[in-house]
């Protein structure tokens, strides 16, 4: 089952407030679907936050890009993103995975305890449990996982409503084709696909600082074209050969990408 397409940015602040309130008014006008915000503790205001201010000033959905598990207590998250969807109406989109690459050096600068990750995919499962349960019966908050080994993708499988895989820069085509046609099984389940490099422009929190764009295969989907016509051309390619419908860009690139946004939204 096709599903139409929509667009996300990743608009961390990485600027002043004002210019930052800015950016996410322009980016609710260019017409994309969703404002979404990176969990990094020390870079920038925490995502809970970061979240609802942007809901207040759009009418944007709003998600984190994402919330990492081991940071902090499952039904502490659980209860912050269920709080989130319920006071913007529903307009919350709840990303969580078991972290960035890194994870551990992170986890050990802030006293956390460093757990296997088994043991963060278990918490992962744990925390959905735990906002299916505080939504209850009259409140269903999208669950958004980033995922990578088979253990995370039976999970998702099983509980998520959009699937995100955490891709390699080098990561062939036809290997992200095979894992994405298991998840089209389900016909619900909705694919993104996370796209941090739009021409030469790498997107902050996104991807390494020091990727080298040059060095990237050309057909590699992390990367798509900066013109607006051949990067739409190459959307819609991801979306029939491999069923990606669900984009998410760096708010960088978002005015550069706003016509193929007006393009293909909803088609």
């Amino acid at each position: 089952m096709t599903k139409p397409f929509r667009f996300g940015v990743v608009a961390p602040l990485t600027t002043d407030l004002p210019t930052w309130r800015d950016r996410v008014r322009r980016i609710a006008d260019s017409g994309y679907s969703t404002l979404l915000v990176p969990d990094v503790s020390r870079w920038q205001p925490a995502p809970g936050p970061m979240v609802a201010t942007a809901a207040a000033l759009t009418d944007l959905r709003v998600g984190t890009w994402v919330y990492a598990s081991p940071l902090r207590p499952a039904w502490m998250t659980a209860w912050e993103a269920h709080s989130l969807s319920l006071l913007t109406d529903g307009r919350f989109e709840f990303g969580i995975g078991t972290g960035r690459p890194g994870i551990e050096d992170e986890l050990r600068e802030l006293g956390l305890p460093v757990v296997p990750p088994s043991e963060r995919l278990a918490q992962v499962r744990e925390t959905i449990r735990a906002i299916r349960d505080l939504d209850g019966p009259d409140r269903h908050t999208p669950v958004v996982m980033a995922v990578r080994g088979p253990k995370a993708r039976v999970l998702a499988a099983e509980v998520a409503d959009t699937v995100t895989f955490a891709l390699r820069a080098h990561e062939s085509r036809a290997e992200v084709t095979r894992l994405a046609h298991e998840f089209r099984t389900r016909g619900e389940l909705e694919l993104a696909l996370h796209v941090p490099i739009i021409g030469d422009t790498v997107a902050p929190f996104m991807a390494p600082p020091d990727t080298d764009v040059a060095a990237l295969p050309a057909d590699s989907l992390t990367l798509l074209p900066k013109d607006p016509a051949a990067a739409a051309e190459e959307i819609q390619r991801r979306r029939e050969e491999i069923g990606f419908s669900y984009f998410v860009f760096g708010a960088d690139s978002a005015d550069t990408l706003a016509p193929v946004v007006a393009e293909l939204t909803g088609r």
